[in-house]
């Protein structure tokens, strides 16, 4: 009997969840790194009607898939700096969890990978691949190969976070631009 319990223990072990996940940031750590001048930060209600699903549609070519987006708002004191929205993709077959943060005109301002839990394709969260999405919005570049490189061996990672960025800016074209 002493013999099964451990073959038991690592098949609970194999399932409980992926080998390679990785947690880089927390959301507080997140929103500290793109929004470090920022004195609060202040959860916004993102829900998006029909008609602005359909908005999003259109402007990112991506359906918007869900009506309701977690979100912040970065303040100065009571300036408003811009938002944060957090997401997450699947990879190749596992969530690929990130922030967009976005300036009041709803062009991005840095994009921070909160949690990676594939084996491969990890070099997303490399800076430089991310400063690509820099200054874009829904309608300048945010697709690979047309604005964003994509990244031998990362090529599903890439894609489905950069269509993700996308459908954010979307968004934020249609809900927070000021």
């Amino acid at each position: 009997m002493n013999r099964l319990v451990p073959f038991s223990l690592l098949a609970v072990a194999g399932v409980s969840g992926s080998a390679f996940a990785t947690q880089y940031l927390t959301v507080e750590q997140a929103q500290a790194a793109i929004f470090p001048e920022a004195s609060s930060f202040k959860p916004v209600s993102l829900q998006l009607d029909a008609a602005q699903m359909k908005q999003v549609e259109k402007l990112s070519g991506l359906p918007a898939r869900s009506v309701n987006w977690r979100a912040v708002a970065a303040y100065k004191d009571d300036k408003l700096l811009g938002h944060l929205v957090f997401d997450d993709v699947i990879g190749k077959f596992e969530l690929i969890s990130y922030a967009v943060g976005l300036q009041t005109d709803a062009s991005v301002r840095q994009v921070e990978i909160l949690a990676y839990r594939e084996s491969h394709g990890f070099e997303i969260r490399n800076a430089n691949w991310r400063k690509q999405f820099v200054g874009k919005t829904a309608a300048s570049g945010l697709a690979i190969g047309e604005g964003i490189a994509n990244i031998s061996g990362a090529t599903l990672s890439c894609a489905h976070v950069t269509d993700g960025v996308r459908r954010i800016t979307a968004i934020a074209q249609v809900t927070l631009k000021k």
